[in-house]
């Protein structure tokens, strides 16, 4: 199914791209999101139309990223959790744990702009979790895991 892209979207594509995805991909994610319109000649003629309108709210939202990595930038967020021996933790901190705690920081960040590849934590320690507010804006913060 052939898609045109309606903002940056990560390893797919950049605003006003032509690009072909799988049905299902389009049809529960990038349409419902209105991140895609459907490849036919009149949605063609009218992203034409209202691509400077785009292109304006999609420097907007690069700016609003960049402008909150700035704030996050540097920030260190200590999560009190319960442990057994040898640092082991009951239970584990996950993507929801480190938003709260930014939250409680007086910082806004959504679950989905918490990135963790290796997967939850589960022992105490300092770690480097990196946020990603926008396809092109990605910040490191320092999580601190420590015992009650």
């Amino acid at each position: 199914m052939n898609v045109i892209l309606l903002e940056r979207v990560n390893n797919l594509g950049d605003l006003g791209d032509e690009v072909s995805v799988k049905p299902g991909f389009a049809r529960n994610f990038l349409i419902p999101n209105s991140k895609a319109v459907q490849a036919n000649k009149a949605n063609r003629e009218y992203f034409e139309e209202r691509r400077a309108e785009l292109e304006k709210a999609a420097n907007e939202k690069l700016t609003q990223a960049q402008t909150r990595a700035e704030g996050l930038a540097d920030t260190v967020v200590t999560i009190m959790v319960k442990s057994g021996e040898e640092g082991r933790l009951y239970g584990s901190v996950g993507t929801q744990d480190i938003a709260d705690a930014l939250e409680r920081d007086g910082k806004t960040v959504e679950r989905s702009e918490v990135r963790m590849p290796e997967g939850v934590i589960r022992s105490l320690g300092e770690y480097e979790i990196a946020l990603q507010l926008h396809s092109d804006v990605t910040v490191q913060i320092q999580v601190a895991v420590v015992e009650e």
